[in-house]
């Protein structure tokens, strides 16, 4: 980078916290944020695969620490910021990307399946972006990342759980901007295509489902993790300070269409 552009989009000094750090979009996101100059702080609920996780960082020369957790417990959000905060400090960008979809039809949908989708989902994200919250607005900075989705602007069969929640968190990230960005706060959310990740694995598996999707995209093809990487290292960034409240589809063209 030259002067200006590192002054741009440089992350030194940043210290990020990353749910569903251990595998698909979480953990691009997180390494992205890592190879930018940020100490990032991994948090998922399989203790070995984020353990994995942060050995890749290592090889990469990345500065990360791990946290195994399980965010379904949502009391123990504000113990899981101090926990973060161990390794490097508080955090000043956090990406909610955590998140689940079991893709059942209506009928087909409990309350139990209901409430795991929303809280995850939904939630988190609100709960955990509190917690972090005082310490962003004492540091007159913070960068919050939530993860939409196509559904937060329009239906997929088999997806009204999943589809009302990344409709929540659309306006939640809209909420969240009208509450701290006065603060130095910004909260945005990137809304993803079809990536190959662990939640789309049904897509991907399908060959035909799949090459529909992509004709589906104005530029003709499916997501890869890097597509995400230069949208996250944006709105964690000092460019994006002035950005805020917005929904970043990050599809390909899928929503332009």
């Amino acid at each position: 980078m030259n002067a200006f552009t590192d002054e741009l989009f440089s992350l030194d000094g940043r210290i990020a916290l990353v749910t569903g750090a251990s595998s698909g979009l979480g953990k691009r996101m997180a390494l992205a944020l890592a190879r930018a100059g940020a100490k990032v702080v991994l948090v998922a609920r399989r203790r070995a695969l984020v353990d994995e996780a942060l050995k890749e960082f290592g090889k990469h020369g990345c500065e990360a620490a791990a946290v195994p957790f399980d965010l379904m417990e949502l009391e123990e959000l504000s113990a899981l910021h101090e926990k973060a905060s161990a390794a490097f400090g508080s955090p000043d960008i956090l990406v909610n990307a955590a998140g689940i979809n079991l893709r059942d039809s209506p009928n087909d949908i409990t309350l139990a399946s209901w409430n795991q989708t929303i809280t995850l989902n939904l939630s988190v994200p609100f709960f955990l972006a509190r917690a972090c919250v005082p310490a962003m607005r004492k540091a007159g900075i913070g960068n919050i990342i939530n993860i939409a989705s196509l559904q937060s602007f329009r239906a997929f069969a088999n997806g009204m759980a999943y589809g009302a929640s990344k409709g929540g968190i659309a306006q939640l990230t809209r909420a969240m901007a009208e509450a701290w960005s006065a603060d130095g706060i910004v909260a945005n959310a990137i809304a993803p295509g079809f990536f190959p990740t662990e939640l789309t694995s049904a897509v991907f598996a399908d060959d035909e489902l799949a090459a529909l999707h992509a004709s589906r995209t104005a530029v003709g093809r499916n997501g890869q993790l890097d597509d995400l990487e230069g949208a996250t290292v944006f709105l964690a960034s000092r460019a994006a300070r002035y950005i805020t409240g917005q929904i970043l589809p990050v599809d390909g063209g899928y929503t332009a269409k």
